[in-house]
C-alpha cells in the first residue's frame, strides 16, 4: 500500500475520534450508500477499513458491486501500520 491511496474509515464517527489513520476519511458505513457519488470522486483504488474488517467488508462488497475501485483493508490499525511502514 502506498499513501496516494485513499483510505475511507467507515467507523462511527466516535471511534474514528478515539484514533484513526492519518489522512483517512470517515464515512461511517451507514452513510456509504448515500455518499456514493462523493466516493466516486475519489481517486481510486480506495482502501476502507474499520475496527476489525467486517464493516469494511461490507463496504468493498457494496463499492465493488458498483463498479468503485477499491480493497478491504481490515482494521485500521493494519492500515496504518502498512501506510506508516512503506
Amino acid at each position: 500500500m502506498e499513501n496516494k491511496k485513499i483510505i475511507i474509515d467507515v467507523r462511527t464517527p466516535e471511534e474514528y475520534s478515539g484514533g484513526c489513520c492519518a489522512g483517512s476519511i470517515n464515512i461511517p458505513l451507514n452513510e456509504i450508500e448515500k455518499r456514493v457519488d462523493e466516493i466516486k470522486q475519489m481517486n481510486q483504488p480506495i482502501i476502507l477499513c474499520c475496527a476489525s474488517g467486517m464493516r469494511s467488508g461490507q463496504a468493498t462488497a457494496y463499492l465493488k458491486s458498483l463498479g468503485i475501485e477499491c480493497e478491504n483493508g481490515g482494521s485500521w490499525l493494519n492500515v496504518n501500520f502498512l501506510i506508516n511502514n512503506n
